[in-house]
């Protein structure tokens, strides 16, 4: 019988809320410890996870914990690193799970290990640009760091005043997600800052980023995105440096108990409808939080932003888990102009194709959201009236930081969205 303990941060300290226990990944049920049952403090550490005496099922354990981990080559190249079968995230996450986004810790045994931040010599960061994948597998096994998606991407520590980046040991925080460019698709690294800066510029909340350039290829340039999910809220400092507080989030998928493998809505199964009801049951301001989700919608739509599944969307939680709100649009990718597929991550209004969804398409969608259709067409309109003028302001600010290709990007963005209209 295996046994993991599973911590989360409530108010800048670590609580253990529970165990996930099994002989196998595929038996291996998490249940919350009575004491934290009792605990006046207690809060459930997913809307799919209530607070219960009794242990949760194998696939609901699964759905959560499983959405924790890195997808795709990362997954593979980890497993492979500590020699199991992919499928057995139990072990990854055992190996992974001491710093995971959000405020979960997930541990196994003693695994005790002192708390500081590691210099990067400016070769290695360059090292992590060059190398990719297999560069960022290294740090993850280094940190026990868990971090989603199929990017290779890793936790770090950045200090603004000395331009310098640490990796995080033991319970050190990290500060920003750094993500690499990938060899397929040109350029994305400057088209998520542009797709990011855009967003902003339309009044969308997202987190702060910037491009970070090691005087390497234009392949080779790291994405850096600075964690909505750590705050400097207290006093903690670590090899002299303050060390962020964790704020708790889940992704969508994780939220509504969708697994991993079916965050793309491939047959109609109201993705769209539960999303919204979510924001609408979940959040503590609901008529902002809908609105702010459907305005990331309708930009992924009109920037051909095809990978918006429902992992890409967040929760996030207070300090003591109590209230949540719709965390900050983040992976803005606009993926059609690399000729990938046409369809969305989920139906609006009935279809999936975006060549075939228009302005009415999401018309149809306003009574499967539970919003009228004057407000969805309202805030489309707003949406789509503004989107160049923003794009404008975000090329000229990446052409004044050098990056003079952003104009042609530009070009290749509106020529896709005229595509769909």
């Amino acid at each position: 019988m295996r046994e993991l303990k599973v911590y989360v941060e409530i108010n800048g300290q670590m609580q253990f809320v529970g165990t996930i226990y099994g002989n196998t990944y595929e038996d291996a049920c998490f249940k919350y410890d009575t004491e934290y049952l009792h605990n006046f403090e207690a809060a459930p550490i997913s809307i799919s996870l209530p607070l219960q005496d009794e242990a949760f099922s194998a696939a609901d354990t699964t759905n959560f914990f499983e959405g924790l981990l890195p997808e795709g080559f990362s997954r593979r190249a980890v497993a492979d690193w500590i020699k199991v079968d992919e499928k057995d995230y139990l072990t990854i996450l055992a190996v992974l799970g001491k710093e995971c986004l959000g405020a979960i810790k997930v541990v196994e045994g003693d695994s005790s290990e002192d708390a500081g931040y590691e210099l990067l010599s400016d070769a290695r960061v360059k090292e992590l640009a060059a190398e990719g994948a297999t560069k960022s597998t290294q740090i993850l096994m280094e940190t026990h760091l868990s971090l989603t998606g199929a990017t290779g991407k890793v936790g770090l520590y950045y200090d603004a005043m000395e331009d310098k980046w640490y990796l995080p040991k033991g319970d050190a925080s990290s500060t920003h997600i750094v993500k690499q460019s990938h060899v397929r698709l040109k350029q994305i690294v400057l088209n998520e800052q542009f797709c990011i800066l855009t967003a902003k510029n339309l009044g969308i909340e997202v987190p702060h980023s910037f491009i970070v350039d090691m005087n390497s290829n234009d392949d080779e340039l790291l994405y850096a995105t600075e964690r909505y999910d750590r705050t400097f809220s207290s006093n903690r400092m670590i090899d002299g440096k303050p060390c962020p507080s964790r704020l708790h989030q889940e992704d969508f998928a994780q939220a509504l108990g969708i697994s991993a493998k079916d965050k793309y809505e491939n047959e109609q199964l109201m993705y769209m409808q539960k999303m919204f009801k979510l924001v609408r049951n979940h959040s503590s301001k609901p008529i902002e939080d809908q609105q702010a989700l459907l305005r990331m919608i309708v930009f992924n739509y009109l920037i051909g932003n095809t990978d918006c599944h429902v992992k890409n969307f967040s929760l996030l939680y207070s300090s003591d888990l109590k209230s949540k709100r719709l965390a900050p649009a983040y992976d803005l990718v606009a993926t059609r102009v690399y000729k990938t597929t046409s369809d969305m991550s989920f139906y609006i209004g009935g279809e999936l194709d975006i060549e075939r969804i228009t302005r009415e398409s999401f018309s149809l969608a306003a009574d499967e959201i539970g919003m009228t259709s004057r407000v969805v067409l309202n805030i489309f309109d707003d949406v789509a009236n503004r989107l160049e003028h923003a794009m404008d302001l975000a090329a000229d600010e990446l052409a004044n930081l050098g990056f003079e290709s952003v104009d042609s990007l530009k070009k290749e963005i509106l020529k896709s969205k005229k595509r769909t209209e």
